[in-house]
């Protein structure tokens, strides 16, 4: 009558790498496809406590852009430790900066779960700013994010 559910074993896991090319895309939106594919959700065997996403290579993270006024005035917080140690920047300051690729690094942190799992699914994540990577022996297949659905461009 219904088909028999199966759980995946490790050894049946099959992880491909996949590129992304970030230039011209909306961070959010990136984020969460990222995130969906680290889990591995696209697939049919997605199993909630298994590490089977796939492996993620992204690059020109420095090009990515925000929509409305977000670059000039979403912040990101973090703490030094000490008593009044919270410590602002801008989206725009971090782009223009020595890291510009923790935004999207970010962006795809906050959307996989707390725990030893999201830090495993997350180590299958590289981003880099410009336009060259060291993986191409991996033979990395191209995901055109930007034809998936119009909104996902947007002009710089």
């Amino acid at each position: 009558m219904f088909g028999k559910t199966t759980s995946t074993k490790t050894a049946e896991v099959k992880k491909n790498w996949v590129l992304i090319d970030a230039k011209g895309l909306v961070v959010g939106r990136l984020a969460t496809i990222i995130a969906m594919r680290l889990r591995g959700k696209h697939k049919p065997s997605f199993t909630p406590h298994m590490d089977d996403g796939d492996h993620i290579v992204v690059i020109n993270a420095d090009k990515v852009v925000f929509t409305g006024r977000k670059r000039d005035q979403k912040v990101y917080y973090h703490h030094t430790g000490f008593i009044g140690g919270i410590k602002e920047r801008s989206a725009k300051f971090i782009l223009e900066g020595r890291f510009p690729e923790r935004i999207v690094e970010k962006a795809v942190e906050r959307m996989l779960p707390r725990g030893p799992l999201g830090r495993k699914q997350l180590g299958n994540l590289r981003v880099y700013k410009g336009g060259e990577h060291p993986h191409v022996a991996q033979n990395p297949v191209t995901l055109d994010v930007g034809i998936l659905n119009p909104k996902n461009v947007r002009s710089a």
